[in-house]
């Protein structure tokens, strides 16, 4: 039998096999299926074929994409994320297909319309399912086979589906290349990293999966055990590795491209290091790439992403050998603000040779500075040393390596230090690579060891580690929390890269001698003058510690060492546009001349560039009617991406609706363009089927019931009845029995949300909502705003005017301003609201009366007023710095997700259009 590792190696052509059409396995395999041909502009047209299969004896929902004839083609199978289903990766799976792939999605057991229990990919649930969908996959006369049964199929996904394209590497030879993203190695070292439970986490995964009901009974009970007793037992950590691909690591032997999140305190970039040690060791290639994102948020750069994926599979299942899959090992690289649009500025770094964790370690001296002080601006007590020099550069000197920090851990380990807020604190994570972060660390619960100002910069990518020795009283287990954080030159700011920490359990056994820790895996630039500041504490947000008080001494044996990859090299900066944009415009214009009348009429070509770009408008204007020189909109430029929710604002003529109507192709500008997924929009273009819309109402007939109108409008569509996903539309519309009845007998509000329900037919890809909550009343505004904020969070695009600014604050990431039709400001809404004095608290539960009292009355604090919805402050500063504000609320026990400065939008809006006007 030829193996995995052979196969990758035979660059031949071969001969595609024969389908082999085995009625029994078919009869356990194949459900009712249709085949929809899915919207796209260009060739090769892509149809989807949606069936309910039973591959493990649970129904599974699955989804098949195909395009361009009869020709054989390797499948790719698609996995999810946890708490997702087929549906995220459609866009994935289309493109895959256009690109020469038969693909295969699937929603796993107890998501999406599949049955099941969630069982955490055990290889006789989920892992056998995928078994059965490549079984399936081998069946089909478009597959190419390696021979008869074994279909040419790569399998890639993120975070749970990640995972099970680890796993099914593992348990089935017929897989041939892979590429997880954002996944873990080993679940019970994500949920029980040494020995720490990783509570919070672990709580959002339970909730996520909708309750523990919904999981397989022995997890469930795993789960509720471990949460109440704060600690993991052999049992639990047995149960999780079982399941975890680092239970199959010799048998994972094809050629794996590993993208892992640095913004990521649910799976670290260590989980990617094991993977890429253990299957390298197999002989395949591995290629690690370390991108932006992950799951505390920021840029999971998802083009690139599938861009590199996409390469992956031509060289490894088309055998294209000429095809470039990337370096060995790339990071992506943030730091500063372009001045052109205020983006970040992101840069790619990258090494032939994948350089590991601890690569070129650098020693960095280290002195104790104590941790009893009061809090600084960010939360770190001030030191109590004397003056001296180091070796990294000159400054303060305190005690010598070896000195002893003493600190304790509270009473029910309350209040807690706070790094990052698992689930909602990504924007931290980013902010981080930026100079900027929130951490908390209270005095008495932590010991602190500095270095010196460095006297040159330091780059660490890696895990920096320490070597130390601890003790804690009265026999007990030591559990501890370490971070490094990079601090100013003034000593007033610092910052947690990535707001991460590492949590470590030191047994009774381990005290008293030198041992040693591994930190938090980063990729941040150290600058000149700056000190590297290693701080262990005994609290944690995001962990579970040790109840009962005790007090903790930690020695530092030595030097803090910290890797700096000196083979990986930075890319670059990329020259300024006009360097080859005025050239190229020159071409343009040049060409320009040359078109004919007949030419200048015709559709543009679709841009290749903006496929995944969900609306770019460059340089609209429209005039009114009969007018020379009124016009409604005017020179109008704005780009929308995906998963972002868009708030269009302007006053009564601005220009807003007349933007949207353009958009729809309903009227023709005078001027300029409009491009949704590379295509240019003129009345009745094709791209349009992938955009759905809610503008000046909707026309229903009065005599018919809303399912009826709803059923009626998708008929005309002319599209199958599969693709309308009707009854996730009527389930957001939330109109009950009124469905039954004639829509004349229907309120405004029912009628607004039926309308809404009509344009999320189909789950388009981008979403147009023109002022929806209009006719609504408070709940239902709630609602719709989390409807908007959940639709665009599967990669969707939401694009909404409204009036409400308080909704639009809420439930929106960007916003494009515009005043008497021009555009006055867009960015995301935090950088047009800008920061000042008020600071946005939001809390995991409701926030009482009483409690909104007590923290108005607090030192420093002017006011704080209860969100509209009662999660969360509107907290004015008098005198008190964030950082206060933070440990006040703890010590309140008030249940913080969120913390970050915010002025209201109508403050903002009003300046801007004052400004306009002026």
């Amino acid at each position: 039998m030829e193996t995995p590792t052979v196969r990758w190696r035979r660059l031949l052509p071969r001969t595609p096999g024969r389908w082999a059409a085995a009625v029994a396995a078919l009869a356990v395999l194949v459900g009712g299926g249709t085949w929809t041909a899915v919207a796209d502009d260009g060739p090769p047209a892509v149809q989807r074929e949606d069936r309910m299969l039973r591959p493990g004896g649970v129904p599974i929902d699955t989804s098949y994409f195909t395009a361009g004839g009869s020709g054989k083609r390797p499948a790719v199978l698609i996995g999810h994320g946890f708490g997702g289903s087929k549906n995220d990766v459609r866009a994935q799976a289309e493109k895959l297909a256009a690109d020469g792939y038969a693909v295969l999605t699937w929603s796993a057991r107890g998501f999406g319309r599949s049955s099941g229990a969630i069982s955490l990919n055990d290889p006789d649930g989920e892992v056998k399912d995928v078994s059965g969908l490549i079984d399936w996959l081998a069946q089909r006369p478009e597959v190419e086979l390696d021979k008869k049964g074994d279909p040419r199929v790569g399998l890639t996904g993120a975070s749970y589906g990640g995972a099970v394209s680890l796993l099914a590497a593992g348990h089935d030879q017929r897989v041939d290349a892979i590429a997880p993203v954002i996944t873990y190695w080993n679940l019970a070292d994500a949920l029980f990293p040494d020995g720490v439970f990783k509570k919070l986490w672990a709580g959002i995964f339970i909730t996520t999966g909708g309750g523990c009901e919904k999981f397989e009974k022995r997890l469930c009970e795993m789960y509720e055990r471990v949460a109440v007793s704060g600690k993991p037992d052999a049992a639990a950590t047995k149960l999780l590795t079982e399941r975890s691909p680092s239970a199959v690591a010799d048998r994972i032997e094809v050629p794996s491209l590993l993208l892992q999140g640095q913004s990521d305190s649910l799976f670290p970039l260590g989980h990617a290091d094991a993977m890429q040690k253990a299957i390298s060791a197999n002989g395949a290639p591995v290629s690690v790439d370390w991108i932006s994102g992950g799951h505390d948020g920021g840029d999971n750069e998802t083009a690139r992403v599938e861009g590199r994926v996409g390469s992956w599979f031509d060289r490894y299942l088309k055998e294209e050998t000429g095809t470039d899959t990337g370096p060995a090992f790339r990071v992506t690289r943030t730091g500063g603000i372009d001045s052109t649009d205020g983006a970040a500025l992101k840069r790619g770094a990258s090494s032939d040779t994948y350089p590991g964790l601890r690569s070129g370690g650098r020693e960095i001296p280290l002195r104790a500075t104590g941790g009893g002080g009061a809090p600084t601006e960010n939360g770190t007590g001030t030191g109590t040393g004397t003056t001296g020099s180091a070796a990294t550069g000159t400054g303060p000197a305190t005690k010598p390596t070896g000195s002893t920090e003493t600190f304790r851990n509270p009473a029910g380990a309350a209040p807690p230090a706070i790094s990052a807020v698992p689930g909602v604190g990504g924007g931290l994570s980013q902010l981080s690579s930026l100079g900027v972060g929130l951490s908390l660390d209270f005095p008495g619960q932590f010991g602190r060891f500095e270095s010196a100002p460095l006297a040159s910069s330091v780059h660490v990518t890696g895990t920096p580690t320490a070597r130390v020795t601890v003790k804690a009283t009265e026999g007990r287990d030591a559990v501890l929390f370490g971070k490094v954080y990079d601090v100013s030159p003034d000593g007033r700011q610092q910052v947690l890269p990535s707001q991460l920490v590492a949590p470590y359990r030191i047994t009774p056994d381990q005290q008293g001698k030198p041992i040693e820790l591994a930190l938090p895996a980063v990729d941040h630039e150290f600058d000149a003058g700056h000190r590297m500041r290693l701080v262990f504490s005994a609290t944690d947000l995001g962990y579970a510690s040790p109840a009962e008080p005790a007090t903790y001494t930690v020695t530092a044996d030595g030097p803090l060492t910290v890797p700096t990859a000196p083979a990986v090299t930075t890319a670059a900066a990329t020259l300024p546009w006009w360097t080859w944009g005025l050239p190229a415009a020159a071409l343009v214009i040049a060409a320009g001349l040359l078109i004919t009348a007949r030419r200048r009429t015709a559709t543009p070509a679709p841009d290749p560039a903006l496929t995944d770009v969900p609306l770019q408008i460059t340089g609209l204007s429209k005039k009114y009617a009969k007018s020379v020189d009124r016009y409604a909109v005017r020179e109008l430029s704005f780009r929308v991406e995906k998963g972002q929710v868009l708030g269009l604002l302007g006053p009564n003529g601005a220009g807003k609706t007349t933007t949207l109507r353009m958009l729809m192709g309903l009227i023709t500008p005078d001027e300029g363009e409009i491009r949704v997924f590379g295509q240019a929009i003129r009345p009745g273009a094709p791209v349009l089927s992938r955009v759905g819309a809610f503008v000046e109402g909707a026309g229903f007939l009065p005599h018919l019931s809303g399912r009826a109108n709803l059923d009626l409008y998708w008929q005309a569509t002319g599209r199958p009845a599969e693709d309308a996903y009707i009854e996730e539309a009527l389930e957001i519309a939330g109109l009950g029995d009124a469905l039954a009845r004639a829509v004349r007998t229907y309120s405004q509000g029912m009628r607004q949300r039926l309308a809404i329900a009509q344009a999320m037919l189909g789950m388009p890809d981008l979403l147009i909502l023109d002022e929806p909550t209009n006719g609504l009343d408070p709940p239902q505004i709630r609602e719709m705003r989390d409807v908007m904020i959940r639709y665009a969070a599967g990669g969707r695009t939401v694009i909404v005017s409204s009036h409400l600014l308080s909704e639009v604050e809420q439930s929106c990431t960007h916003l494009v301003v515009m005043d008497r039709g021009r555009l006055v400001q867009a960015g995301p809404v935090a950088e047009i609201t800008g920061s000042g004095d008020m600071i946005l608290v939001t809390t995991a539960d409701e926030v009482s009366e009483p409690l909104a009292e007590k923290v108005a009355s607090l030192p420093g604090i002017g006011s704080a007023v209860r969100l509209d919805d009662g999660r969360g402050l509107l907290v004015r500063l008098d005198g008190a710095t964030t950082s206060r504000l933070v440990a006040d609320l703890v010590r309140l026990d008030v249940p913080v997700t969120g913390v970050g400065p915010h002025r209201r939008l109508e403050d903002a809006f009003l300046t801007l259009i004052s400004g306009g006007a002026a």
